[in-house]
């Protein structure tokens, strides 16, 4: 697995769902067919399950995905069935090119954490005591970094209709200027609607 589609969260490293397809492409992929088990309702907690099948060249391999609201950021909610089906992919795609490592998707929430509702702040004021956390450890202002430019660049181009372009224009400058919180930040938006 090439490094570049590697993740790191919380001292455990992760691989990134456009890595696995890449590598299963180089591999010989040969289909991915998904099938909708279970759709989310009130009377099963709104838990969606879908079941993937990779075949290969060296055979066929399955997985099982299920995303529900305690298990995913609250951004990606609306799309429950896409993120169950992307964790199903994920899960067979692992297997079927013998990689070991959970796939990012996978995690429930952000980066793996429970979900916690917080209030939403209007438009350009921080929480204070983030912003001086910020101010204190410099992060803030970092340049994104490359794994996280490379999974924006295969996320946009899942989830926006014209592209990179279209992205830049309604973030309001080049992808290569965000920083990594601004980076981090896009990446739990189109993630659902790349799911």
């Amino acid at each position: 697995m090439r490094e570049e589609y590697m993740i790191e969260r919380q001292g455990k490293r992760f691989v990134l769902y456009a890595g696995l397809l890449e590598e299963a492409h180089a591999r010989g992929l040969r289909s991915i067919e998904t099938e909708l088990l279970q759709a989310p309702s009130p009377e099963n907690g709104e838990v969606a399950i879908v079941r993937a099948v990779v075949r290969t060249e060296d055979g066929k391999f399955s997985g099982i995905g299920d995303a529900s609201p305690e298990n995913v950021n609250r951004s990606i909610v609306p799309h429950l069935i896409r993120m169950a089906e992307t964790r199903a992919k994920a899960r067979a795609l692992r297997d079927a090119i013998n990689v070991g490592v959970t796939a990012y998707e996978e995690l429930g929430g952000e980066a793996g954490e429970e979900v916690v509702e917080q209030p939403r702040r209007p438009a350009g004021q921080e929480e204070p005591q983030r912003a001086a956390s910020r101010a204190q450890d410099g992060k803030g202002g970092l340049p994104a970094t490359r794994k996280q430019l490379n999974y924006l660049e295969a996320l946009i181009a899942d989830a926006v209709e014209d592209g990179i372009p279209k992205f830049e224009e309604m973030v309001g400058k080049p992808l290569a200027e965000l920083t990594r919180e601004e980076a981090s930040e896009w990446i739990g938006r189109l993630s659902g609607k790349a799911a």
